[in-house]
């Protein structure tokens, strides 16, 4: 009997072969384009990053790469802050000037240049609202049209240092600030290789979910007729739900379940290690963000990723008053004698906060004017402890 196999084992196996090349030809692509990437952004003479940056952009589109960036930042501009005399003394007036759209877009993108590295950031035109000075707007100067190196920018990608502008002095200092280091390439660089694995992990499983996530339909019959052969063939290329059809003697349709189990340890592992080295690099723990095991674990990794919320803050605040403040009061900010800093009393719970103040209270003499001004009540004094007073059958006691 003649038989006509749909997919023959000599086909599947050439499909797999071709696969496994295809796998591994992406791969040394992704980290080949990585690597080269890098090396051109190492260039004394003429650094390049505009390839770096669009690997950047690339990986960027990772949803948990995303959420890492996202809760790390987030809890650095959640935080409340102040504008402070030498003294410590907060001017609120002062503070209102920052409680503006601009200074906290420029929190943001001063962030950002722990994950880009260099970031040169923009300010748009001064104007006056009812009497408070505020920046239009605050944006990225264009990454790949930076070189941090030698403080300049060019008009083209790719056009050497010597054809650009200098923005360290001259009229674009007056309206620029920079964040980070020259040379620095920020954490994308160290976490994008893992990004890009992912991408081709999940890649890899959808074709294996094509290939044998489904059963295999095989057709056999012994008839030589042209047309039976295209009247079976279409029958199981459009077969569903209700399909049904008729064929002539001999013929037999197998319906071949998968066998292969193996996939969720090959790709799903792969891509849940990829989440977790990426979850070290950017928040340096996992159990923030994926589920931990015990109580006492999570704790750990909670504080490890406070300190690392501590040192991000810490950056900011160093730039506010180094960068921002200095350049605020070029443009006219009343800002002389003040600095910027963070009003953790604020951002206590108010468990952690009645606590403090009750610890307060029981060992120092405190001003009743912390508690007036906080709670905006009049304080006329302290009050003074009265006798209670005797019941009829408390008389005894005194006999």
């Amino acid at each position: 009997m003649a038989t006509q196999n749909i997919i023959s084992k000599t086909k599947l196996k050439s499909i797999l072969i071709e696969l496994k090349n295809n796998a591994e030809n992406l791969t040394k692509k992704d980290i080949g384009m990585w690597r080269d990437s890098w090396q051109l952004a190492l260039n004394p003479e003429n650094p390049q990053r505009l390839n770096l940056y669009r690997i950047y952009r690339d990986v960027m589109v990772d949803n948990h790469l995303n959420g890492c960036i996202t809760q790390r930042k987030g809890y650095v501009l959640k935080k409340s802050f102040k504008l402070v005399d030498k003294n410590g003394k907060e001017n609120p007036e002062l503070t209102e000037l920052l409680e503006t759209e601009w200074f906290k877009n420029f929190c943001n993108l001063a962030l950002d240049s722990v994950y880009f590295g260099h970031s040169l950031i923009q300010f748009g035109d001064l104007s006056n609202r009812n009497g408070l000075l505020y920046f239009d707007n605050t944006e990225i100067v264009p990454r790949e049209n930076v070189i941090p190196e030698y403080g300049v920018f060019v008009r083209e990608s790719g056009d050497e240092p010597q054809r650009g502008f200098s923005y360290r002095d001259g009229v674009f200092a007056a309206a620029c600030i920079e964040v980070g280091k020259p040379k620095d390439l920020g954490l994308l660089l160290k976490v994008a290789p893992q990004s890009l694995s992912k991408k081709n992990m999940m890649a890899y499983w959808d074709t294996f979910g094509e290939m044998f996530g489904m059963p295999i339909r095989i057709g056999k019959t012994s008839s030589r007729d042209p047309k039976e052969i295209t009247k079976a063939e279409n029958f199981l290329r459009d077969m569903a739900g209700a399909s049904w059809g008729l064929f002539p003697e001999g013929t037999e349709v197998e319906i071949k379940e998968t066998s292969r189990g193996d996939a969720f340890n090959v790709y799903d592992q792969r891509i849940n290690r990829c989440n977790s080295e990426i979850s070290k690099a950017i928040i340096g723990q996992t159990m923030t963000i994926d589920s931990g095991s015990s109580l006492s674990q999570s704790q750990v990794h909670l504080e490890v990723f406070n300190n690392i919320i501590d040192s991000d803050a810490d950056m900011l605040r160093d730039v506010i008053n180094w960068k921002l403040i200095p350049f605020m009061i070029m443009h006219g900010f009343p800002l002389a004698g003040y600095r910027f800093d963070w009003d953790n009393s604020i951002d206590y719970t108010p468990e952690q906060q009645l606590k403090i103040e009750q610890m307060l209270l029981n060992n120092y003499d405190i001003d009743p004017k912390y508690f007036a001004e906080k709670y905006n009540i009049k304080i006329l004094g302290k009050k003074e402890a009265q006798t209670p007073a005797l019941s009829a059958g408390d008389e005894g006691f005194f006999v």
